[in-house]
């Protein structure tokens, strides 16, 4: 058995650290801030720090124009050192600007599939991921996620050059998370582990992690849903999302997220909806082809998978695709491009075309 391992250098987690945000930058350093979320958090950040920052407010999920306008400001104010703070788009968003203000370019240079797909050669600006919701894991990845419209597809600058420094991770900042953000955030956690955990590109490392974040989400990912205050649900479902980041830097994903790539670019639709949607309908395609992993899974959810899965995205509210005008015209193109999204190599199985179809439609 051969696999390589990346991780985060340091981790700082648990309730009220991010109090201990000074001692973790550089004194001279010239700060960028981008974040999302409320300018509370923000201004907040800066009263820990005791200094001025410049600020880029990262809206929705990012896209070549907004990590270039990032990386734009930070250069024009002299930023050496980025912190990024909010949810996964504004730590991808960070994370990239990070890697391209010591690498040059502009991001589209970097982007895997529909970019020039230049490697990242020298370590990124240093910088801190803070992250706000339970989700992405995006404090943990070695690659920023963002959109290209023109293209119609999402796709990674890829690179362990961009880990950041430090993973601060306080769970008293998802407290005032609102519900339908937990809801998704925690589904794609959850479903980050579950393809972390079949993936053909899984080792004993990652599935430690994943099992447990697998069963970390399903014991308190309706309870941080129902009662947003429940600090010991918040701090369990932080621990899963950054279990799921770690697992799936190292063992890749899957399906679902072979599908998010262009679906999250094509149609006003969330990346965590479209996750916790197909979560159950993956599983189905993949156990009936013989993916015995998910006996696993089973155990750590107490149940069914498929079934559990379904259920939490009813309880969760989440909207079927077709919510968000996917239409049966749209089921084959998208399927073409899910085709080329990195994270469909590592699923257990190779599905054909016939069988994405039919998970998509089951999804609208």
């Amino acid at each position: 058995m051969k696999f390589d391992f990346f991780s985060v250098p340091r981790i700082v987690f648990g309730r009220g650290s991010i109090t201990r945000l000074a001692d973790l930058v550089d004194a001279s350093a010239r700060v960028l801030v981008v974040y999302n979320g409320s300018d509370s958090l923000l201004w907040r950040a800066e009263e820990i720090l005791g200094r001025p920052t410049t600020q880029f407010r990262q809206r929705g999920e990012p896209i070549v124009t907004d990590v270039d306008a990032a990386q734009a400001t930070a250069r024009d104010a002299g930023c050496d050192f980025v912190i990024a703070i909010g949810g996964g788009s504004a730590i991808d968003a960070g994370k990239a600007v990070a890697g391209l203000l010591s690498n040059g370019g502009v991001a589209s240079d970097y982007m895997e599939v529909v970019g020039k797909g230049q490697k990242i050669t020298k370590p990124s600006a240093p910088w801190i991921a803070i992250p706000t919701t339970a989700g992405t894991g995006a404090e943990a990845t070695r690659n920023a996620v963002i959109g290209w419209p023109e293209k119609r597809f999402k796709a990674s600058i890829r690179s362990e050059l961009l880990l950041p420094r430090v993973a601060l991770i306080d769970p008293e900042l998802g407290v005032e998370v609102p519900r339908d953000v937990t809801a998704r955030s925690g589904m794609d956690a959850l479903c980050q582990c579950i393809e972390a955990y079949v993936s053909n590109g899984s080792s004993p490392m990652t599935d430690a992690v994943a099992i447990d974040g697998i069963e970390l989400a399903g014991r308190f990912l309706r309870r941080a849903y129902d009662d947003g205050r429940d600090i010991e649900a918040r701090r369990g479902m932080a621990l899963a999302a950054l279990f799921s980041g770690i697992a799936l830097t190292n063992a890749g994903l899957g399906a679902v997220h072979g599908f998010a790539a262009p679906l999250g670019a094509n149609f006003p639709v969330p990346h965590g909806i479209v996750c916790g949607v197909l979560l159950p309908h993956v599983i189905r395609a993949n156990r009936s082809r013989g993916v015995e992993r998910y006996a696993e899974i089973d155990r750590a959810l107490g149940g069914d998978a498929e079934q559990i899965c379904s259920e939490l995205t009813m309880h969760l509210k989440l909207p079927a695709l077709g919510a968000f005008e996917i239409r049966g015209d749209d089921v084959a193109p998208m399927v073409e491009l899910a085709k080329r999204a990195s994270s469909m190599r590592y699923n257990p199985v190779v599905l054909d075309d016939a069988t994405l179809e039919k998970i998509l439609r089951e999804a609208l």
